[in-house]
């Protein structure tokens, strides 16, 4: 009798999971993978070994429930393998190589991906910063195995679902993260289960106050709303039998969470929320169900533009059914989807389908080749990303589309998020076709590039050979492809800019010494690579223009008989250089201040603003003989003879104070060819009012017109050009 009971208390729970684990796999998995499924939870048992978790259970118990939940999915035995594993390189002596050598490479590199960056330096980078880096990792790994993430999915699910002896910080910030980041992946691949089970939980982590009498409130009113569901449901099986349709009707309680939103976004009280409940109608076809949406629509009065078609446009994530939103018998609404149970099972689970369900081959393909898309994207992107934390930016957008659908000229829908412009559609057809987008016609119509596109919309995209994106477009693109191709292409359109800047004035220093690139030896050249640490002339012309090195300096060591011998910088020597001809054209390597906002035919000095290239003030600025003293790498500069464009600068204007007045001053500026950029009032009595006005002009001579023409005015008291 006492060995029984030392037994019963020797008992592990650990002991049970496994055993718990191997029930549910023996049910999908042959003998032999489920002994290989025990081969990794002994090993990991024994590398676990001494380790605990906050709650105080052995460590071993979290991977071993992770596996349960994959179970469930009918998850393959390399997944759940690597999910009893998925702790191992992270946490213990074990080494990736070892794990291939005793399993199999695919599982580990499932660990391998599922595994946090565990080497990065807490010093240099920021909790933020750390925790994006390794879900940039973890995006990587995903590119490669779509099973990571469903590893990483159901290790996240059991840390919610074990919050309980956590710090309350730490609960709020793990539950941010699982808000922010892996519910939406869940949802992004079609996994609704998991999604809600991780929104709930992490609602109940940030809010546990507010879920609990959220909660409480919807038990409570549960009775009082039960008879209204029952009538609504008999209504419509008596509705649905009577058009002899095939037909399963489910009616279901809305998540919490979704709930908690809807009421915070719409300013509700939980009773001012009358579809708390929605109903669920599964169909043999989809022939059918649209034939129960037309009964749906006889039964009830359906509210105008609240009917989705997902079957016929599925979202992003494969998702398909129909949405309707009708008046119920007692001037409620009521939510309705109609779908198949082919349908329902891939909307549960997602690309999990693929394991779930292996007679549905052709349904599960088609998921998994979405997710792969999505993922090729994803990867796309991060290789243009600055750093993680711009990728989650983009990740974030990416991750919360409500889309549109529009039509391109030749019939094809383009599935793009809701509040999408003309230029996030011409870089969803064609990244080339964003690049080169001037205009666009909505249904033949000519639109601005910023237009926002609604659904049914077909738009027509017009490019030019000679057009590039523009920095501005990023104010007004929603798309992560849009925002990445722009960024990427301007950033190699500044580089080029830079290296065009760098030759120009390192060839114009060498002219002052009597000597022309070209004519340098090659092999000098290559020493002063050498000696900077460059591998390319282009490199050293892109420092050069970005303000980076002094050319000064680059051509007196190129042109001196020792090449490794530092130069330094003689002022009257400098004084001597010919001046740099400043066209107007350079792009963003070259800027105008905009405390002066130098233009044409003014006296000009320019300095090298390092990383950025070279900015260009009025001789007569205020801040001149700050640059002056503060930068000792300015040079001379003049504009080009023939120079042409618009270029801002600001007047001060006392004005009276009366109706019409500056009315009057924007026609004469605008009637002599000039534009008017932004208008601030400085100070403004009964009588007189003072504006700061930038406008653009062409030169000094086009400013001096304009202002001759302003002061002609009766209501003009004074006029002056603002210089800094």
């Amino acid at each position: 009798m006492s060995k029984i009971a030392d037994e019963v208390i020797t008992f592990r729970p650990q002991d049970e999971l496994i055993q718990k684990l191997c029930s549910i796999l023996s049910g999908y998995l042959d003998a032999d993978q489920i002994k290989d499924c025990v081969r990794a939870y002994e090993l990991g048992a024994d590398a676990h070994s001494g380790q605990f978790r906050k709650s105080g259970e052995a460590y071993i118990c979290h991977p071993i429930s992770v596996a349960i939940i994959l179970a469930e999915m009918h998850m393959d035995v390399s997944g759940i393998m690597a999910a009893i594993l998925h702790d191992v390189i992270e946490d213990t002596p074990i080494t990736k190589k070892e794990l291939a050598k005793m399993f199999s490479q695919e599982v580990a590199d499932l660990v391998d991906g599922v595994t946090k960056l565990t080497k990065i330096d807490g010093r240099s980078q920021s909790r933020a910063e750390t925790q994006a880096e390794n879900v940039r990792k973890m995006f990587l790994a995903m590119g490669k195995d779509l099973r990571v993430i469903l590893v990483k999915l159901a290790d996240r699910l059991h840390n919610m679902q074990t919050l309980g002896v956590m710090p309350a910080e730490k609960k709020r910030r793990i539950a941010r993260e699982t808000l922010d980041i892996y519910a939406p992946i869940a949802n992004r691949l079609g996994m609704s289960k998991i999604r809600h089970k991780l929104e709930e939980l992490s609602f109940q982590a940030m809010y546990p106050i507010r879920h609990k009498v959220l909660s409480h409130a919807i038990k409570k009113s549960r009775g009082n709303r039960s008879k209204v569901i029952d009538t609504i449901e008999d209504t419509i099986k008596n509705r649905m039998e009577q058009a002899s349709l095939h037909y399963e009707v489910s009616g279901r309680e809305k998540n919490i969470y979704s709930i908690y939103q809807k009421m915070v976004q719409k300013k509700l009280s939980l009773s001012a929320i009358f579809d708390l409940y929605a109903f669920r109608i599964f169909c043999d076809n989809v022939d059918t169900c649209y034939r129960a949406l037309g009964v749906i629509h006889n039964l009830y009065k359906p509210i105008p533009g609240r009917f989705k078609d997902y079957i016929a446009l599925p979202k992003a994530n494969g998702y398909q059914s129909l949405h309707t939103i009708v008046i119920g018998p007692y001037g409620s609404p009521i939510e309705i989807q109609i779908r198949t149970h082919e349908m329902h099972r891939m909307a549960e689970s997602g690309i999990a389908a693929h394991w779930l369900y292996k007679s549905d081959e052709d349904k599960t393909e088609k998921f998994q080749a979405r997710a792969n898309e999505w993922l090729r994207d994803l990867l796309e992107i991060q290789k243009t990303a600055g750093d993680s934390l711009e990728f989650i930016d983009n990740l974030k957008i990416d991750l919360f589309p409500q889309e549109v659908f529009v039509f391109t000229p030749k019939g094809s829908i383009i599935k793009i998020p809701r509040g999408a412009t003309i230029i996030d559609f011409a870089y969803a057809v064609h990244t080339d076709i964003g690049n080169a987008c001037v205009s666009a016609r909505i249904d033949k119509q000519l639109v601005p590039l910023q237009t926002k596109l609604e659904n049914g919309m077909t738009v027509e995209v017009i490019t030019a050979s000679w057009a590039r994106p523009n920095a501005l477009w990023l104010n007004y693109v929603t798309t992560v492809k849009a925002r990445s191709s722009i960024r990427n292409h301007l950033k190699h359109f500044k580089q080029q800019e830079a290296i065009n800047l760098g030759r120009r004035l390192l060839e114009k220093e060498l002219h002052t010494l009597h000597v022309n690139l070209e004519s340098i030896d090659e092999s000098r050249i290559q020493t002063l690579l050498k000696v900077l640490e460059m591998t390319a002339l282009d490199d050293l012309l892109e420092d050069i223009g970005l303000g980076n090195k002094m050319p000064f300096l680059i051509a007196k060591r190129l042109t001196q008989s020792d090449i490794n011998a530092n130069t330094k910088l003689d002022d009257n020597e400098n004084s001597l250089q010919t001046p740099l001809i400043i066209k107007g054209t350079e792009g963003m390597v070259i800027t105008l201040a905009k405390c002066c906002r130098p233009i044409p035919g003014d006296s000009i000095i320019g300095y090298f603003n390092p990383g950025k290239g070279i900015a260009v003030h009025h001789h007569a600025c205020r801040n001149h003989a700050v640059v002056r003293k503060k930068h000792t790498n300015w040079l001379d500069v003049e504009w080009c003879k023939n120079v042409s464009g618009d270029f801002p600068t600001e007047i001060r204007i006392e004005i009276l104070n009366q109706r019409g007045a500056l009315a009057t001053i924007a026609s004469t500026i605008s009637n002599h060819g000039s534009n008017i950029e932004n208008v601030t009032v400085v100070d403004q009595d009964d009588r007189v009012c003072v504006d700061l006005i930038t406008l653009t002009v062409n030169d000094r001579v086009h400013l001096a017109k304009v202002m001759r023409r302003l002061k002609e005015l009766s209501i003009v008291i004074k006029i002056t050009r603002v210089k800094g």
